[in-house]
């Protein structure tokens, strides 16, 4: 679909506390967007929301929004077992599609979402907002440069408290899909992927609880190879009392490091440590300041809806990260 204005007008379907907190701000904020719906369940309440966000339009139905002739695009940022259905719709109404991480519950939804978008010739991008992190960004770049040798092993961590969380369905399989590792190991996974310009090979996973027909983990260790023979991990958890992430790539002859790499709105620290001849090396450090990364999400995807050009996070690369999530949680090696 092409669009005839200058700004690309945004739908959010699923405009609960985090479309209220960082996506609806986002895009109102973005240059290029204008968000003019949200759709929540009770259309008393998405009235009532739209009025204290200034937003013209208001919906109960994720269908009645993508339905309508003013809206260009959507933000999907509902449950994740919403995403599938709801992508489905807006793309059949010919609404070009951002939605959220993970991008659905099972590879085959995430497989059905790729070929109806292509089908219907609209765009889609999933929200790994992580890979447009500057920092992120100079990580790979100093991979590709061969600054730090060979990489051998990248290690990640993110973790939160989620035992409080106002997802009331965070730990419902059906919902959810997965707990942490869906939520949050799924960033690490796609930074992991992007960093190293590789796919994983094979993975494993310890998972506890160990997961059931109805729940989901509430903390989970991966470990993964990737096809060019780095091996990497991953640590998640909603058990943690305080809220981190974490990366380090080992590679030949030096060493990357940087906390806070999945954080928007930041100065972030990157070390660089070079292998010496001595056993410490040396290190040097770049502070790196980190916007507004949603923003950034949502000019990216404007951009390539105005210049008809594919996304940098399409919906391939969520597929991708899919697959690694399933065989995690089943034992199916991908």
């Amino acid at each position: 679909m092409k669009i005839k204005n200058s700004k690309v007008r945004y739908g959010i379907i699923g405009f609960g506390s985090f479309g209220e907190r960082t996506i609806g701000p986002a895009i109102q904020l973005s240059p290029n967007s204008e968000l003019i719906a949200i759709q929540k369940r009770s259309l008393i309440a998405a009235q009532q929301k739209a009025q204290a966000f200034n937003v013209p339009l208001a919906f109960d139905s994720a269908e009645k929004l993508a339905a309508h002739p003013d809206v260009d695009a959507v933000f999907i940022v509902s449950a994740n077992g919403l995403h599938c259905r709801e992508t489905l719709a807006a793309a059949q109404s010919g609404k070009h599609v951002l939605v959220e991480k993970p991008m659905a519950v099972t590879v085959r939804e995430a497989e059905e979402m790729v070929a109806v978008c292509n089908r219907s010739s609209v765009l889609l991008m999933v929200g790994h907002m992580v890979r447009l992190s500057p920092a992120v960004k100079r990580i790979k770049e100093l991979i590709r440069s061969g600054a730090i040798g060979e990489v051998r092993f990248v290690k990640t961590e993110f973790v939160y408290d989620g035992r409080d969380s106002h997802r009331t369905w965070l730990l419902e399989r059906n919902v959810a899909g997965g707990g942490p590792l869906f939520d949050i190991g799924v960033h690490c996974l796609d930074t992991m992927r992007f960093i190293l310009d590789d796919d994983v090979r094979s993975v494993k996973a310890q998972l506890h609880p160990v997961p059931s027909i109805s729940t989901v983990e509430s903390t989970a260790s991966l470990s993964l190879r990737f096809q060019k023979g780095a091996l990497g991990s991953i640590f998640c958890s909603y058990e943690a009392p305080v809220r981190k992430s974490f990366i380090e790539i080992m590679g030949t002859e030096g060493v990357l490091a940087a906390s806070n790499f999945t954080r928007s709105g930041l100065n972030v620290q990157l070390k660089i440590t070079k292998k010496t001849s001595g056993d410490e090396g040396v290190t040097e450090i770049e502070d790196i300041t980190i916007h507004n990364l949603y923003e950034e999400e949502v000019t990216h995807f404007s951009d390539c809806i105005l210049k008809g050009m594919e996304p940098s996070i399409p919906g391939i690369e969520g597929l991708k990260n899919q697959k690694v999530l399933e065989a995690a949680m089943t034992g199916v090696d991908v």
